[in-house]
């Protein structure tokens, strides 16, 4: 296990968690970065009255990963985003062992997406409301299905089924909205990555669930797909625009997750000219944008 430190301001360390959980860190917790020093302040006040400050002047911002890369992989996205300015990314460390398994697997259980579509992992049963089921463990790529970007997408394919569609996910993580997708009967699915070991991954993953996808780089998409999917972040989805817009075949819908919703001015106007953008679902303060083109 790796733990990546940041530095944060106290206005960004709400946001900063957020991203972290998009990235899919396994832990993510604050800890005042002044504390034991003269610069320490308490952020409590006088009895029956409110505290003079909601957190901390500076924080260190930790969030776990299973594998070095995985961290500075995180490190990487965040440092591009525009929010990161006045951050710190002060390192990634070695954690020493522990029963990480036990500790893993208390953190995941099943994870309604609908009623009847659930992600569950494979040391627990189905719920038995399940009728469609991703199985899926923590494991080396974003998504697990725990985080409202991957719900809003996952929710989106189930209410919009892409039955007998050819299906794009760019930028797959773990597989799983490709896996949604085959799940709600997709004709043909390309799962492309940068990450080799997110296509690997989702290769895996589809396994698992008995589904037929089509893994690669990015590269390996080709043509049009009557559904596009990105769960990525802001920054990439702004420079993606035109190619992602580009995969899109006449009348086929977009979808982009990993979107803050302060931050849905600024991909509606990113997406101007090749698309009209609505938000389409919202939770926890991320958003779901669509468009069809």
């Amino acid at each position: 296990m790796h733990e990546l430190r940041l530095l944060v301001p106290q206005d960004l360390v709400e946001t900063v968690s957020d991203a972290l959980d998009a990235l899919d860190a396994l832990s993510v917790s604050v800890e005042d970065a002044d504390a034991q020093t003269d610069a320490e302040q308490a952020l409590f006040g006088e009895p029956g009255m409110p505290p003079p400050k909601e957190g901390w002047q500076r924080s260190r911002v930790i969030a776990l990963y299973a594998t070095e890369a995985l961290a500075r992989d995180a490190a990487q996205v965040l440092a591009a985003q525009d929010f990161f300015d006045g951050c710190q990314t002060l390192g990634v460390a070695d954690v020493p062992d522990q029963d990480w398994v036990r500790l893993t697997q208390s953190q995941f259980a099943p994870v309604e997406i609908t009623p009847e579509f659930w992600i569950v992992p494979t040391w627990h049963e189905p719920p038995a409301q399940a009728r469609k089921v991703i199985r899926l463990d923590p494991g080396l790529a974003f998504g697990t299905g725990t985080h409202p970007t991957t719900r809003m997408c996952l929710r989106w394919i189930a209410t919009h089924p892409p039955a007998n569609q050819r299906v794009l996910d760019y930028g797959c993580g773990s597989g799983i909205l490709a896996i949604g997708a085959a799940k709600y009967g997709a004709a043909q699915i390309d799962a492309v990555d940068i990450d080799e070991a997110a296509v690997e991954s989702t290769r895996l993953n589809a396994e698992a669930n008995a589904v037929q996808l089509q893994t690669g780089l990015p590269d390996a998409a080709q043509g049009c797909y009557q559904t596009v999917l990105a769960n990525i972040l802001a920054t990439p989805l702004k420079v993606l625009a035109p190619l992602l817009c580009r995969y899109v075949a006449p009348g086929g819908a977009l979808v982009l997750a990993g979107i803050l919703e302060r931050q849905a001015e600024e991909l509606t106007l990113a997406y101007a000219p090749f698309a009209q953008l609505q938000v389409s679902d919202s939770e926890d303060g991320w958003i779901l944008m669509t468009a069809r083109l």
